[in-house]
Parts: C-alpha cells; structure tokens; sequence
C-alpha cells in the first residue's frame, strides 16, 4: 500500500506527458513498449527506485545511436 502511495505522483505525472504533451511532439520513441508505458510498469513492478533507475536507463538509451525493438520490463527477481 505505501509502495502505491511513493510512486504513484510520479505515474500521474507520466500520465500527464501522455495525454497532454506526448501528442504535440513528434512520435520519437524506438522502443516497444513506449517509454512512457515501459517507465509505469518499472515502477509498479520495481518501485520507485529501481523503477525509476529502469526508467531513466531505457530513456537515456533512446537516441538515434541507442537499441530499438522489443524491451519489456525485466521480471521482479524472487527472494529466497
């Protein structure tokens, strides 16, 4: 429950990139999932701050001389 409540300002915000922003800007992201979509599932998998690492990793790596292709967000790792 406190895991929802850290992250989630972060997902409206990227929600609000979606729907506001995302449309005015020219479709960019070499990626499939988007970026944005990749971002939210890292973080409701992950957490905030692997989530978040995950995220800024995928969206650094986003530029004409980065990966393209299919990149989910990696499994969470059991604990045993």
């Amino acid at each position: 429950m406190l895991k929802r409540i850290v992250i989630a300002p972060f997902i409206l915000l990227i929600r609000f990139y979606k729907i506001v922003l995302s449309p005015l800007l020219p479709a960019a992201c070499r990626y499939e999932p988007t970026c944005s979509t990749y971002a939210i599932e890292a973080l409701q998998t992950h957490g905030l701050f692997y989530g978040g690492y995950l995220a800024a990793k995928r969206i650094l790596s986003c530029h004409p001389w980065g990966g393209q292709g299919y990149d989910p967000v990696p499994p969470k790792r059991c604990k045993h």
